[in-house]
């Protein structure tokens, strides 16, 4: 991606959670420049709540609307294990419960440094 970018995920486990396919293999390609190793991508909700049912990540980007349905079940998951998250999202973020009000959103299109800067963030505790 660029210097800026290079090896702040170094290590760090992240899974990929959006529906559109080509969507999900740039920010995938962005990730793996920043130094992290991708899980997934997952595709569809019954995919994602597979992969953090099998777990082995240490974070994960949350497309909120994946096909017809909403992510909020995964990310239910996710907090019940620990696992930080962030959300993207190309509608308002008034979908978004008030349980998930403190997770962090990039808007869409996503901006590839913000979202490895957020992951990088939620990996030290500090989002």
């Amino acid at each position: 991606m660029n210097d800026r970018t290079n090896g702040l995920l170094a290590g760090l486990r992240v899974l990929v959670v959006e529906d559109e396919h080509l969507v999900a293999l740039a920010l995938a390609d962005d990730l793996e420049d920043a130094g992290a190793v991708v899980v997934g991508p997952a595709f569809s909700l019954e995919a994602a709540q597979e992969w953090v049912v099998r777990g082995g990540f240490d974070a994960a980007v949350l497309d909120i609307r994946l096909q017809s349905q909403l992510i909020f079940p995964v990310a239910r998951m996710l907090v019940e294990r620990a696992v930080p998250f962030l959300f993207t999202t190309g509608f308002d973020g008034g979908i978004v419960p008030a349980e998930y009000a403190h997770v962090p959103k990039c808007e869409k299109p996503v901006n590839p440094l913000t979202v490895i800067e957020t992951l990088a963030r939620l990996a030290r505790g500090a989002a």
